[in-house]
């Protein structure tokens, strides 16, 4: 194997690491963010929400078993850059298709590795997540800094249009019981694939949808899906969200669709000083006083003051971690969100119980 170029990352507040060029040879800027899920990277790496993060994966070796298409979350890689530990050029798993290397270069994606990525974890765990710049064309550190100051910053930036759907599209069960009409912000396939499994016909909708075009489906239910960015940057997304409450009708929301439910509401969203990314996030089920141990990808969280001043929603799920809102319902409505993944890919089932509770709900609307 030749020898690997050199590659530079330089953070916003002159932190610099050097470490090898992977994927493809240039320069890569977002936010910097970290995962601590051991499993899944393709999944991730996918995964829409993830648009105009460079994500640092925490776990050691990244690669080793490949990538394959039936694991891809949506049309390609999703994430600005990869920050990795050891990388591995080859793969062992007999069902892989091409090499993680290979699956970048094919996406474009810049990304460094061998790199001390504890370290680099440990360093944003105490400043806050910033943005950053990765290279493997240049080492000019005056060149790269003033490329990272054009940067925008995450807070105010609107990206779900860059990755949402632009034409609405059908995926239906074989004896489809229940109609969905799910608003895309960046939604994952799992979702999707999680209730077509639970005997849905689900239509997803572009971020330019009416209220009418989404009620000219007749759904039994609305879908509110995941998606990248900052909420309160969406206001045309949470004035038909409003309208979709209106129509009485079961509603459940993920993510980003979950906080801009909230915004809905009149709750307020705010930027977290680190997100909540990784399969092992433990969530505490208020009704029930259940623990679930959660997938969850975000960077911005309904504010607790805000919910506890509002009569009209009450908090179901918290993070225990630190005690974020992770669910919250509706009084006398049934309409409900959460802030992590029940589809889980790739991460623990314990949450898929949260489509059943959708489907119940738009059997007892029926």
């Amino acid at each position: 194997m030749e020898d690997k170029k050199t590659a530079i990352l330089l953070l916003e507040d002159g932190t610099v690491f050097k470490g090898l060029a992977i994927g493809k040879i240039g320069t890569t800027t977002g936010e910097i963010a970290f995962n601590t899920g051991m499993t899944g990277y393709q999944e991730v790496f996918t995964d829409p929400s993830y648009y105009g993060q460079v994500l640092i994966m925490n776990t050691a070796h990244i690669g080793n078993y490949g990538t394959h298409k039936d694991e891809n979350e949506s049309d390609g890689m999703k994430i600005a850059g990869l920050i990795v530990k050891k990388f591995s050029d080859g793969y062992s798993r007999p069902s892989g298709e091409m090499s993680l290397n290979d699956f970048m270069l094919k996406n474009e994606k810049v990304g460094i590795s061998d790199i001390d990525t504890r370290a680099l974890v440990r360093h944003i765990r105490s400043k806050g997540a910033m943005n950053v710049i990765i290279s493997s064309e240049t080492d000019d550190l005056t060149s790269l800094k003033e490329q990272l100051s054009k940067v925008p910053s995450m807070d105010g930036l609107e990206l779900s249009s860059k990755v949402a759907t632009k034409e609405a599209f059908e995926v239906k069960a074989e004896n489809a019981q229940y109609k969905v009409s799910l608003l895309d912000f960046g939604v994952k396939r799992n979702i999707i694939n999680c209730l077509v499994e639970r005997g849905c016909h689900v239509k997803v909708f572009p971020l330019s949808s009416t209220i009418d075009d989404l009620k000219a489906f007749n759904p039994d239910g609305y879908m509110l899906s995941n998606g990248p960015g900052d909420p309160s940057a969406m206001r045309d997304s949470i004035d038909l969200v409003t309208k979709v409450l209106a129509q009485g009708k079961p509603v459940f929301g993920i993510c980003l669709g979950h906080q801009i439910l909230g915004l809905s509401q009149g709750l307020k969203t705010e930027k977290m000083f680190n997100g909540h990314r990784g399969i092992n996030h433990p969530v505490k089920n208020l009704k029930t006083g259940k623990g679930e141990i959660t997938s969850q990808n975000h960077g911005f969280v309904i504010s607790k003051d805000s919910v506890a001043n509002n009569d009209n929603i009450v908090v179901t799920h918290i993070h225990l971690n630190d005690e974020t809102v992770a669910g919250i319902e509706l009084k006398n409505a049934p309409v409900f969100s959460v802030q992590y993944h029940p589809e889980a890919s790739a991460g623990p089932h314990d949450s898929r119980y949260l489509f059943d509770q959708f489907i119940t709900n738009m059997k007892n609307h029926k």
